[in-house]
């Protein structure tokens, strides 16, 4: 078993579950003569993973026809149907535990697949949601541009104008169930002489400002989609509490998350997915947030950014395995060990869920996989998880 919370292996480990709780861990055992014996002694046992930054209600978009596929052709019902798929994919990967961060365009579909998978209706991971995503008028998919103007395109996210809509937009979701905020902190990167990158913030200081306090004073957390300093800076200043893509931080966008304990959901793979086919489209800035970023990885980690394990499954197809990233965590500078950690105690510690997952100790529930291989070896072995439980239930066994 791997106890990634001291950091160590634990050999012939036992553990007691009583219901959906862990009662007791440790070795030599005594094992209750009523108990349910599950051998996993060929295995690797870990906590449930987490993964910090999913859109179940996405099915994957290379490029702007991609998403207006399912924005346009696919009711919000239908999305609902196949995000119930995808649930089921995470949890069937591993993951026992998302932070779902917008439903680009279904409303607060999010909220009701929460519940569901609460209620025992549908298979799914815990999930932490985020709602609509809050950005202003204008400046998120799907843009009038190509449509006749006379339509009224839908949106992925909810716009605002001005601090008083910000505010509203805030209560309003939270009100429907939103465990965070979300919002779009920048848009429109590119290259600077210096070779530097730079973008376009999307909110004023008023109206950035009035979502991080409503949100503060709500006692909910605030993540932000921002990828350059212009967002990065932005946001953190406003109150965010971790930073989403963040491919062109800076020195200084680093040394801030680490005087402000910031955390970072770094989305690997989802870059590597869009961007050849984003190049072949007309837009080759993701090629070059590829080039920049095993550099920006490894310069934040060591510097002491808190990185949580982060994907965007949804941003690419759930037909592709969430565990790729944890590769690139690695060969980008990481230990297996690290790697790990991100994906079970810097995430519960992100989602204000310390003791509760990602760990195996008693009092945490009883979220639990196992892999054939030592993923301490072999990183890439969490790709191939063969066991799964989940709040004390068995949803896969080998």
């Amino acid at each position: 078993m791997i106890d990634a919370k001291r950091e160590q292996v634990v050999e012939n480990a036992v553990i007691l579950i009583d219901g959906n709780l862990i009662k007791q861990v440790g070795q030599n055992l005594s094992v209750p003569k009523n108990a349910t014996v599950i051998d996993l002694s060929g295995f690797t046992v870990l906590p449930g993973l987490i993964d910090g930054h999913t859109h179940v209600l996405l099915q994957g978009d290379i490029t702007e026809e991609d998403y207006a596929e399912q924005i346009l052709k696919e009711s919000i019902p239908y999305r609902t149907l196949r995000a119930t798929v995808a649930c089921k994919t995470a949890l069937m990967n591993g993951f026992t535990t998302i932070r779902d961060v917008e439903t680009e365009g279904a409303m607060y579909a999010d909220v009701d697949l929460k519940k569901a998978i609460n209620n025992g209706i549908i298979d799914g991971p815990r999930m932490f949601v985020a709602t609509r995503s809050i950005n202003t008028t204008g400046h998120y998919l799907l843009r009038n541009s190509g449509y006749a103007w006379e339509l009224h395109m839908p949106k992925g996210v909810q716009e605002i104008t001005g601090a008083d809509e910000a505010r509203r937009a805030v209560r309003e979701q939270l009100s429907y169930g939103a465990d965070w905020i979300k919002i779009y902190a920048d848009r429109s990167y590119y290259q600077i002489a210096d070779g530097s990158f730079r973008s376009i913030p999307n909110f004023t200081a008023e109206e950035i400002n009035a979502i991080g306090d409503e949100t503060r004073v709500s006692r909910k957390k605030l993540a932000a989609h921002a990828v350059t300093r212009d967002g990065i800076i932005y946001a953190i200043n406003a109150g965010a509490s971790s930073i989403e893509h963040g491919f062109a931080m800076d020195n200084e966008c680093i040394d801030l998350m680490v005087k402000k304990g910031v955390y970072w959901c770094p989305t690997i793979y989802v870059n590597v997915w869009v961007a050849e086919g984003r190049a072949a489209a007309g837009n080759p800035i993701n090629k070059a947030f590829n080039d920049l970023l095993p550099v920006v990885f490894n310069k934040a980690h060591k510097a002491g950014v808190k990185i949580c394990f982060g994907t965007d499954a949804g941003g690419f197809a759930w037909t592709e395995n969430q565990a790729k990233e944890f590769s690139y965590m690695v060969k980008w500078g990481m230990t297996p060990m690290q790697a790990i950690k991100s994906a079970t105690l810097v995430a519960a510690e992100m989602l204000d869920q310390t003791g509760k997952i990602g760990e195996v100790s008693p009092g945490a529930f009883a979220d639990l996989i196992a892999v054939k291989e030592d993923p301490l070896k072999n990183i890439s072995a969490l790709e191939q998880v063969a066991f799964v439980m989940k709040n004390g239930k068995v949803y896969k066994r080998p």
